[in-house]
């Protein structure tokens, strides 16, 4: 029995023809999904094995004493609650890291953004000018530059070297409470290059046209900047803000190996990530580190929402 259906036409016209009834997919897609999915087979497994299960497992840690040698012993909010109410050190990381991310976020960003304007006009051998410019982006994480810049900022160092030649006595920058979080700020800020190269990719596709019809309207070039680049280029400010904002919540690196991984001089480097890793892995309280991980993920999220809702009002989308 057939199980197409033939549409009859009126009279005078030829008949249509036959309309096939609904059918299931095609072996041969059904057998490329497969494919794909035995392909992506390692992927979930990594995600379930070495995200998700650890993720899990550290928010139940989080509301245990756990020390690595005895038994997880449940302690219910008593971690998140010491924090806040008998720990000291840990308000003082907060302090210190707010302060870091609100200085380093808009004062690297601005800074990338004046590079990336420069390097956008037409000169030769511009492209080895921002290989040049990227460089740091690339040696800056390492243990070794680290390791150099308290060397630049130590009491013999570089930058007293430089103030003795004009009569200036200098300090250890380094060792002084006052100074040595700056010190860090400038290291970051000096690790323009991932925003820069962001900019630069966002300053290409705005429209030579633009620029060209402000300045028949008799824009200067500081107008032009304002009226045109930063409108169009806000989108790319957007994500390089919430990117940024992540990764200096997430600094660690520079802070252990300039302070020894102490966080001194009295606590004036101790980030929020140094003091989870010495709550963890050095005092061996890994249930209270794993609360400390889970705070620090619910302000990163926070920051990112309030992004996201302020974005509506000064970020411009072309197709808006």
């Amino acid at each position: 029995m057939s199980t197409s259906t033939e549409i009859s036409a009126p009279a005078g016209r030829e008949p249509t023809a036959e309309i096939p009834p609904p059918a299931t997919r095609p072996r041969p897609a059904r057998r490329t999904d497969r494919v794909a999915y035995l392909f992506l087979l390692p992927w979930f497994a990594g995600l379930l094995l070495l995200t998700a299960a650890p993720l899990l497992g550290s928010l139940y840690l989080s509301f245990t004493k756990f020390n690595l040698l005895q038994a997880p012993a449940w302690n219910g909010f008593g971690n998140y609650v010491k924090m806040f109410t008998d720990d000291p050190r840990y308000l003082q990381s907060l302090k210190v890291t707010f302060i870091y991310v609100a200085l380093t976020v808009p004062l690297q960003l601005g800074f990338a953004l004046a590079v990336a304007v420069m390097l956008n006009r037409p000169m030769r051998g511009m492209a080895l000018y921002r290989s040049i410019y990227y460089i740091p982006s690339l040696l800056g994480g390492s243990v070794a530059i680290a390791v150099i810049w308290g060397q630049l900022f130590d009491n013999d160092g570089v930058l007293n070297a430089f103030l003795a030649f004009f009569g200036v006595g200098g300090r250890s920058w380094i060792s002084n409470p006052d100074t040595a979080l700056y010190t860090l700020v400038l290291l970051n800020i000096w690790q323009f290059g991932s925003p820069m190269v962001i900019f630069l990719a966002g300053l290409k596709q705005i429209p030579q046209e633009l620029y060209d019809a402000a300045s028949v309207d008799g824009a200067n070039a500081w107008r032009r900047f304002w009226s045109v680049t930063v409108p169009l280029l806000t989108p790319i400010i957007f994500f390089n803000v919430v990117l940024q904002i992540i990764q200096a919540f997430q600094a660690f690196t520079p802070a252990y190996v300039v302070s020894g991984g102490s966080g001194g001089p009295s606590d004036s480097t101790l980030f929020y990530t140094l003091y989870l890793y010495q709550q963890g892995f050095t005092n061996l309280n890994m249930g209270y580190a794993s609360a400390m991980a889970w705070v620090l993920l619910l302000i990163i999220a926070i920051f990112t929402l309030i992004n996201f809702g302020l974005a509506r009002r000064w970020v411009y989308y072309e197709d808006r």
